[in-house]
């Protein structure tokens, strides 16, 4: 398949920071995929390659979530015959769709960068979960790329339980679209899926064994990925992504799929929060103190929402939990932050000291010397 720029997603702003950063010979190329010691990369004119990531870029980024990622478009330099290419520059990004990286620490991992379309794929038995719906839209609307939910299995689930899970899906939010699809026959796709405007890019995400690998094969129009059926102990599929991959669809646009997300950790802040669960702002604004804790404070509107039947619990609960998620976040993130810098005000203390100990050598050496 030839690869253009445009059907890359390549942007006006993506070429004015290209003319402003790259040397002669340097060329613009997106990040395809990548391991512990390269990357994959596509460019137009170029095609498919393989790059190395130059030490400068390494240096400059502050942590692993600036390094470049599946979805950048970087600059590259084609280098001397029979050498890999360098990955020189890594362009700005349009946006970032992260989530915390799982286990204890406080670090965001990029799950793919300059996104349009973050499609989410659940079912509406096992799989369905309207917590881990709710986190996964907070965090698209904190990337600022537009959500499609896909409940897939259409053809395996009574329609009552379909129409019901879609419903509750749709009701988290006022620009989430839904629509329920069989990934198997290709059926119920919304009109963006069916045929991808070229420049478009899409995230796809969910759970293992929702059928997220039939849906990109489906697109894609080939067997693209190994498919299988659900283990029965597990619940999850046998044969699943194992790669973040950025992929060009024949349409035009690209896609970028993701392995299978057990945990939907946040990595966003309680101004996006808060946006995502917008009636209750509204309510809280309402409370008697600013700071009220919408637990046991006088005069919680929210409080008394709850109590008089007009907020459902299960949702009140969602928020304290996701609220109280961030808060922690933010607390550990704080913690490491004050870390690195009295590391680094050490750092600065001892090289410092390690000069001055040469100048007073030097001086003892050659007393008359001007230093």
């Amino acid at each position: 398949m030839r690869v253009s720029l445009h059907a890359l997603g390549w942007t006006p702003e993506l070429e004015a920071a290209c003319k402003a950063l790259a040397q002669p010979g340097w060329y613009p190329a997106r990040i395809a995929r990548e391991t512990k010691i390269n990357y994959t990369v596509l460019a137009e004119g170029v095609g498919e390659q393989e790059v190395v990531l130059a030490g400068k870029v390494w240096h400059d980024a502050a942590s692993d979530a600036d390094l470049p990622t599946v979805g950048d478009w970087v600059l590259v330099d084609p280098g001397v015959e029979g050498e890999l290419p360098v990955l020189r520059v890594l362009l700005p990004r349009r946006n970032r769709f992260s989530r915390k990286a799982p286990g204890r620490s406080c670090a965001e991992q990029v799950l793919g960068t300059n996104v349009d379309v973050v499609v989410v794929v659940t079912d509406a038995l096992s799989d369905f979960s309207l917590p881990r719906m709710e986190r996964y839209l907070t965090l698209i609307r904190k990337s600022g790329a537009q959500a499609l939910v896909l409940v897939n299995k259409a053809d395996e689930t009574p329609q009552e339980v379909m129409r019901r899970a879609c419903a509750e899906i749709a009701a988290l939010g006022e620009q989430v679209e839904v629509f329920p699809i069989c990934a198997r026959r290709a059926e119920g796709y919304p009109p963006l899926l069916r045929r991808v405007p070229a420049g478009t890019s899409l995230l796809v995400v969910g759970s293992s064994g929702v059928g997220k690998s039939t849906l990109v094969n489906s697109l894609l129009g080939e067997e693209w990925l190994e498919t299988g059926e659900v283990n029965a102990v597990t619940g999850k599929g046998r044969h699943t992504t194992v790669m973040r991959e950025l992929v060009l669809l024949e349409g035009g646009g690209v896609l970028i799929d993701n392995p299978g997300i057990r945990e939907v950790q946040m990595w966003t802040d309680a101004a996006t929060l808060r946006a995502q669960f917008d009636d209750l702002s509204r309510l809280a604004a309402t409370c008697r103190f600013a700071d009220c804790s919408h637990k046991k404070d006088a005069g919680c509107a929210v409080r008394a929402a709850l109590e008089a039947g007009e907020l459902p619990r299960d949702r009140y609960e969602r928020f304290l939990c996701l609220e109280q998620e961030i808060a922690a976040l933010e607390r550990r993130a704080e913690k490491r932050q004050m870390n690195l810098e009295r590391v680094t005000r050490r750092a600065k203390r001892h090289t410092l000291r390690n000069r001055q100990d040469r100048e007073d050598h030097l001086r003892d050496l050659h007393p008359n010397r001007r230093h």
